[in-house]
């Protein structure tokens, strides 16, 4: 099945949509505009002849300084080994300026746009209208901008504001051992008590035991 078939069943569900069928050399791809996103998704998704029912991943792409700015990306597959004759994979592209980087989810359609609108909208700054739970995923909350844009200051040194440590010390890891054999107890009669590897760095006196 080819990019013009798919435009012929989606126009069954949407007559009135002007689609747009992109070069390229590895699926059909369709330029959908913005305004009718969710109607060609709901057809997407639902149209027997069609059948894509799972939604791969979300993206965008940031073209500064041209216009429309930003492209973004959903990846689609159909699964359904009833939809004969389907494509495989379908790539929808949508087209947004700069000043107005904004589109509607579709997370209502696919369930796993969710997180995959959050992380677009955390790094390259769309907006999903509509969406449940629209923050950050990647960055800490209180980071300022969106890193992937083209236009983000990345010589500039800007210190985190939240931080958590991503390993334990030495000294964390025994009060943790510690703490759990005093909710355990002693290991029981005739069985010999397990003892946890030591982290890099630690010595057995770390850990209050012999040597």
């Amino acid at each position: 099945m080819d990019t013009a078939t798919i435009v012929s069943i989606l126009q069954k569900s949407a007559p009135d949509v002007s689609l747009e069928a992109a070069t390229a050399i590895d699926q059909p791809t369709l330029v959908v505009p913005r305004e009718r996103l969710v109607d060609v998704c709901h057809a997407l998704r639902h149209e027997p002849e069609l059948d894509f029912g799972l939604l791969a991943d979300v993206t965008a792409v940031d073209w500064w300084p041209r216009e429309p700015r930003f492209a973004i990306i959903y990846h689609l597959a159909c699964v359904e080994t009833t939809a004969v004759g389907a494509p495989k994979r379908l790539r929808l592209k949508v087209l947004v300026p700069g000043a107005d980087a904004r589109v509607p989810t579709v997370s209502e359609i696919w369930p796993s746009a969710n997180w995959a609108e959050r992380e677009v909208w955390d790094l390259v700054g769309i907006v999903f209208d509509g969406h449940p739970d629209l923050r950050r995923l990647l960055m800490p909350d209180d980071w300022e901008g969106h890193p992937l844009r083209k236009d983000y200051p990345v010589q500039v040194a800007v210190p985190a504001k939240v931080a958590e440590p991503l390993q334990l010390t030495p000294e964390q890891f025994v009060a943790n051992i510690e703490a759990s054999r005093v909710r355990t107890g002693p290991a029981p009669s005739g069985e010999a008590a397990r003892v946890p590897a030591r982290p890099p760095g630690a010595t057995p006196s770390d850990e209050g035991g012999p040597a």
